[in-house]
């Protein structure tokens, strides 16, 4: 393995910064560039932390800790300016270290660790990007368990388990991927609805917090407002959309309306599921047969909205393709917990077990998706020796 070096903190500005340098001769960089406080030589012992400036020449760029690690790790914690994260990354390039994308260089470190295993370095690669504990779950089952236990079961079957029964259980990993996608990488939310449907009010209930502008007054939200949210195993994104009033546009009320709601229509298009919220309070119901026809494809909650009101909404008058309502106050945040169920149920998540196996990477999947077609090999040895070793991605 040669010198890497990588920012492991994101960009921008930041109060510390951390540049992970990893190589068998990263020491001897490190003395060349490190000054310690005091005036002993630095020891760079697994453990220690070391106190002092990372100079270049006689000119000091920044005061510095250096975490060191293990051998050949080291963790460098400066100042958070970007100018000084540049110019320490150029110092160390100009020491033959070759510089990294965060990703890359710890996909380089896990491999050298686990160099017969690319589905368990893809894991720990992935783990750093998951949001909720669920997700982890998942994830951390599929090392030495999940998909890395059903490719070496594979491999150690592989005469005497026919190719077709292999491709069935390749298409069905493929399905519990996908349902397992909105825990591991999470989801988008659309609320979509006619105006004053209080589809602002349920984004706050469900955020906690105001992130809309909440009035009486129809038409509020003229564009998008979105917000992120831990609701079971899902970490959502949900997104408050202009209200879809195809008589508005139709009258040319307000020249704002089409834009807006060709944006509702298009993020309806991106969603996940959509949360087609109504007003429990108003005999009538307001839904666009084009927005009807739009969700024919789609995954979809029907809410019942402001049942603190006395009801005036028959639910029998809905469509029957629009399925059970669920009813709340998005006002007074009452049954959210029964909108988070019935969300949980839709996408299928509700009791997804974590040691499924699943395929959680672009490289999985393709080739998951070669050992499932109807045209594969005859003999998917070569594909799968490469789903377990093949270079990883990052």
């Amino acid at each position: 393995m040669g010198l890497f070096a990588a920012v492991m903190t994101g960009p921008g500005a930041g109060a510390i910064a951390t540049i992970l340098l990893v190589g068998e001769s990263a020491h001897g960089v490190l003395s060349d560039i490190f000054q310690p406080s005091g005036n002993r030589p630095p020891i760079f012992q697994a453990g220690r932390i070391l106190l002092g400036h990372i100079v270049d020449g006689d000119d000091t760029v920044d005061q510095v800790t250096i975490g060191c690690e293990g051998p050949g790790t080291f963790a460098i914690h400066c100042h958070g300016n970007p100018l000084i994260v540049e110019r320490i990354m150029k110092l160390l390039q100009g020491r033959g270290v070759e510089l990294l994308a965060a990703e890359r260089l710890l996909a380089r470190t896990f491999a050298a660790e686990q160099p017969n295993d690319s589905i368990a370095v893809e894991a720990k690669l992935a783990l750093a990007k998951v949001k909720t504990l669920e997700g982890v779950r998942i994830i951390a089952s599929q090392m030495e368990g999940g998909l890395s236990q059903k490719v070496r079961q594979w491999s150690l079957e592989i005469d005497s388990v026919a190719a077709d029964e292999i491709a069935r259980q390749a298409r069905q990993i493929l399905r519990d991927s996908e349902v397992a996608r909105p825990i591991v990488s999470g989801c988008t939310l659309a609320l979509i609805g006619p105006p004053n449907t209080g589809k602002s009010t349920l984004l706050n209930a469900l955020a906690g917090c105001e992130k809309a502008i909440v009035t009486d007054i129809e038409g509020t939200t003229r564009d998008w407002v979105s917000c992120e949210i831990l609701m079971g195993p899902l970490a959502a994104t949900v997104i408050d959309t202009a209200g879809l009033d195809a008589d508005a546009v139709a009258a040319g009320r307000d020249e704002i309306d089409p834009a807006a709601q060709a944006r509702s229509i298009e993020i309806l298009h991106r969603a996940d599921l959509v949360l087609l919220v109504l007003d429990l309070s108003r005999p009538e119901v307001r839904i666009d047969p084009k927005l009807l026809e739009t969700l024919a494809g789609k995954r979809v909650v029907t809410v019942l909205n402001k049942s603190d009101l006395p009801p005036r909404l028959d639910p029998a008058a809905l469509p029957a393709r629009l399925g059970a309502p669920v009813r709340i106050s998005a006002r007074h945040a009452t049954d959210l917990d029964n909108l988070i169920g019935a969300i949980g149920r839709t996408l299928g998540v509700a009791d997804f077990d974590p040691h499924t196996p699943i395929a959680f990477t672009p490289r999985q999947k393709a080739l998951l998706e070669r050992l499932a077609s109807a045209a594969a090999p005859s003999n998917p040895a070569a594909t799968i020796a490469t789903l377990r070793h093949g270079p990883v991605e990052g």
